[in-house]
């Protein structure tokens, strides 16, 4: 099945098992298209700034895993609007929640599922992404910032700590002392400062975030699609283990891709000084 041939299929499965599928017919706080090979999945509560609640994070793991699932698709965007990518988690819905309940059955916890997809995800970040919309863009292997957006974890000020990776990815992107500056304080970086800092992949002119966005995905989603899984893979064992481990790895998930067709046809291209046409098999 193809990711344009998703609401077609939920429908006939809903027709023919008689039970309505809580699929993306059904989404009410995002909107899911395809172009191309390319997935879009936009945040859309906008009287709440695009604050993640239960449902937003439930609704954007499962268009994730959907897409992710199809091999016609090989790369996802996730953004926002103009104002906001998301502007925190929504604390009216934690705020009286206790800590065996946050533990146990934490409203947030659906975000795990969307971190571990395979499909290269990028982030096309207007406005504010704060607190719990920041650490969604942190699990996204490409973060593309309009010059408009501002980037914070003030969950201190909230009497908290981030508890969506953030201590952990934003240290690992742009160092122990820049994360602790920002989490320790609650300060916020601008577009340009969380480029310098490493925190963003690029910054581009807001009017030209989503044309930007759908480039850099046209280009991600052009390359072999096993070949971009196993870059994905390793890029993210590169902030998980020991050097000496990741380049075992490395030599090894290398190695592999000689058996792929699209292996084959990528050099084959370059040595007839022509396109690759990947089969991504």
């Amino acid at each position: 099945m193809t990711k344009h041939a998703i609401a077609e299929h939920a429908a006939d499965a809903a027709q023919v098992s008689g039970v309505t599928p809580p699929d993306h017919l059904r989404y009410t706080t995002i909107r899911v298209s395809t172009t191309g090979r390319v997935g879009w999945i936009t945040l859309d509560r906008p009287h709440a700034l695009n604050a993640l609640n239960s449902q937003l994070v439930t609704e954007v793991a499962d268009a994730a895993e959907r897409l992710d699932a199809d091999d016609g698709i090989g790369a996802i965007v996730i953004t926002g609007s103009e104002r906001a990518f998301a502007a925190g988690a929504d604390i009216a819905e934690m705020a009286g929640k206790s800590s065996v309940a946050m533990r146990l059955a934490s409203p947030y916890a659906a975000l795990e599922r969307f971190a571990r997809v395979r499909t290269p995800l990028i982030a096309a970040v207007a406005g504010y992404a704060l607190g719990g919309g920041c650490e969604l863009a942190l699990m996204c292997d490409i973060i593309l910032a309009a010059d408009t957006a501002s980037f914070g974890l003030p969950e201190l000020t909230l009497g908290v700590i981030p508890g969506l990776g953030g201590t952990q990815r934003l240290t690992r992107a742009i160092g122990l002392p820049k994360a602790a500056d920002m989490i320790l304080t609650g300060r916020s970086l601008r577009a340009e400062e969380a480029e310098r800092a490493g925190l963003v992949s690029r910054v581009v002119p807001a009017a030209e975030l989503e044309a930007a966005a759908a480039d850099i995905a046209e280009t991600v989603a052009s390359r072999s699609l096993p070949v971009a899984y196993a870059a994905k893979e390793m890029l993210r064992a590169s902030q998980e283990s020991a050097l000496a481990e990741g380049l075992r790895l490395e030599r090894h998930i290398f190695a592999s891709l000689f058996s792929l067709a699209d292996q084959k046809e990528g050099m084959a291209a370059f040595l007839d000084k022509r396109p690759a046409v990947f089969q991504h098999r």
